[in-house]
């Protein structure tokens, strides 16, 4: 990381400086010269890191998270992303969740940084402050289900369906920690049985999340149903 910063750096000062505009041709030639065993020093990789060292100062370069990310995850945030602070969100909640390189891309295409935390919930009324807050930044609205392929007038079913055959796409839009429990799960609370549509656990939350799926606009209805069936019955299950 540091030897990418200062070739980039001392690009970006011979640019300033007017050393002509074929330096970076001229570099990578001497460097695979000087270095024959080394890989890296193409032109474009070069103008890459010339192009890291103009986004980011020597002190933020030292720092976390910034300093554990590998390089094709910084050529990522360069070249998808202008603002500063948003390149620290995604470097930071790609070094907190593990995110590869293509997992990163997929959710700054995706804008996930202005979709996280805002779904419609009740946490705060019914979770304790502790765990509203992190239950509410594990969802998001509105979800990207572009994978999926509806045929005709839109049916809940055949949403279900389409679901759960791209549940690992699925997965990666609901976002770390969840995993699949199954469909049309079977609930019982005492004498009472309900049937998930889509069943999963968090890790994170250490709890069940319910997915009750609508092929209309949300309804308050919706969530007061799911509440009335599951969340009022159990402590370790959310409704969604």
């Amino acid at each position: 990381m540091a030897r990418w910063f200062l070739l980039g750096g001392g690009m970006e000062r011979q640019r300033l400086e007017g050393w002509g505009a074929r330096i970076v041709d001229r570099l990578s030639v001497d460097l695979k010269r000087q270095f024959p065993d080394a890989t890296g020093f193409s032109p474009r990789n070069l103008k890459y890191m010339r192009a890291f060292a103009e986004n980011w100062s020597s002190e933020a370069i030292v720092q976390a998270p910034l300093a554990q990310l590998p390089w094709y995850h910084h050529l990522a945030l360069i070249q998808k992303l202008n603002a500063p602070e948003t390149r620290l969100w995604y470097a930071a909640a790609a070094v907190e969740n593990g995110w590869s390189r293509n997992v990163l891309a997929h959710h700054i295409e995706t804008n996930l940084h202005e979709r996280t935390g805002k779904a419609i919930t009740n946490f705060k009324a019914t979770l304790p402050p502790s765990d509203s807050d992190l239950a509410q930044q594990s969802f998001k609205d509105p979800y990207v289900f572009d994978f999926v392929s509806m045929t005709g007038q839109r049916n809940e079913r055949e949403l279900e369906g389409q679901l759960v055959v791209h549940v690992e796409k699925f997965l990666l839009e609901l976002g770390q920690w969840f995993a699949f429990v199954g469909r049309q799960f079977r609930l019982t609370f005492g004498y009472d049985e309900f049937f998930a549509d889509l069943l999963f656990y968090n890790f994170k939350l250490r709890c069940f999340v319910v997915v009750e799926l609508k092929a209309t606009a949300f309804k308050p209805e919706y969530l007061g149903y799911a509440q009335r069936n599951v969340m009022q019955k159990s402590s370790f299950v959310l409704a969604f």
